[in-house]
């Protein structure tokens, strides 16, 4: 079912937004806006409304339900001065005022093709501490490693909302290579060595194993640190940094009571949330990790906790490394090319083409 208003077409099942015909880019939480305000268009839509049919629920500040609201209005080519669709009930909601009409997909909107995407190929390799870990390889050109971070799946993650754009856009430019580390994914779950010195080992094993001379290494949130500290020991394995959303130390060490007072307190539900969807929890890791992220992409992150990590014990003992470390001191002796992303990381993608 599709739903025509002004020069907008919209269908909810291919997830498209045209404007005379061309598609309009929407980020995923906005459309999901959009579909929920046309359908409740007989009435005020109110904010605790929007919480539970968009947002499944979970805390949402003010500012962000405004910013969403603000992005609507500009994907449908409306305003807040305007109101021409989308208007707003002083001290009530918001409600869709235009005029719909609702129909089939006709034959002037044909399906988008997608480019096409080699398969990726998994193999396996092993550290000299005997553990077992998984290795994905895509794409064709210079190789880029992606670091392993805290929650991978080398086989769920390539077909996810979340991650799957990012990495079938970087195997279009380089040869991508992913690992699932010691506690992750396809790798050896049952491990006894969790810690940083640990990953890093394990990134220099997947770099072996990758049989490249030199190679990029792409390192995301965790991933970054491990990264730098691979190429302060390594700098004749690697050719360049790209680092996004990293930071220089854990939660614990940035001297701050009420930091290490929260990360004992998330620490502390993540044990009993773990998973599932409804805990607190997932409420919490998700507002403060994915404040804009779909109803979609929330339950593929759930999905992911459930069949990536190991035991509760294991999964608890995985975050720790993360909020006890520094690695300050790898920082200040990197001495070539690096690249720290501060924007979308799709955007450095597309102006700098990682390969």
């Amino acid at each position: 079912m599709l739903f025509f208003f002004e020069d907008n077409v919209l269908d909810p099942d291919r997830r498209e937004l045209r404007r005379k015909g061309a598609l309009v880019s929407v980020e995923p939480q906005v459309f999901d806006l959009i579909v929920f305000l046309i359908r409740n268009r007989d009435r005020v839509v109110s904010k605790d409304d929007l919480i539970a049919g968009v947002w499944d629920g979970r805390i949402v500040s003010d500012s962000t339900l405004a910013s969403r609201i603000n992005a609507a209005r500009r994907a449908i080519d409306d305003s807040g001065e305007q109101q021409r669709l989308i208007r707003t009930a002083a001290r009530k909601g918001i409600r869709f005022v235009g005029v719909v009409r609702e129909g089939q997909v006709p034959s002037e909107l044909p399906a988008l093709v997608p480019a096409a995407v080699p398969n990726q190929e998994v193999t396996f390799c092993r550290t000299a501490e005997g553990i077992n870990l998984a290795l994905a390889s895509v794409g064709g050109g210079a190789p880029l490693i992606k670091v392993a971070n805290w929650l991978t799946h080398i086989e769920y993650d390539w077909e996810s909302p979340i991650w799957s754009p990012l990495l079938q856009h970087l195997a279009q430019h380089c040869r991508l290579i992913r690992y699932d580390g010691r506690g992750n994914g396809l790798a050896d779950r049952e491990v006894t060595d969790i810690s940083f010195p640990a990953f890093v080992r394990d990134l220099a094993t997947v770099v072996d194993a990758a049989g490249a001379e030199r190679s990029a290494l792409l390192g995301i949130s965790q991933g970054a640190a491990v990264a730098i500290a691979y190429a302060v020991q390594h700098p004749e394995r690697v050719s360049k940094l790209i680092l996004y959303g990293g930071y220089a130390q854990g939660r614990n060490k940035r001297g701050s009571a009420a930091e290490a007072e929260m990360a004992q307190a998330f620490l502390a539900i993540m044990r009993h949330g773990w998973g599932d969807e409804h805990s607190a929890f997932m409420k919490v890791f998700s507002s403060v990790f994915f404040p804009n992220g779909s109803p979609q992409q929330i339950k593929w992150l759930v999905d992911l906790q459930r069949i990536t990590t190991p035991p509760r014990r294991m999964r608890y003992e995985f975050a720790t490394p993360v909020t006890i470390s520094t690695w300050s001191s790898y920082c200040r002796k990197c001495r070539f090319p690096r690249s720290c992303c501060t924007a979308a990381t799709t955007t450095w993608l597309r102006s700098n083409r990682a390969a």
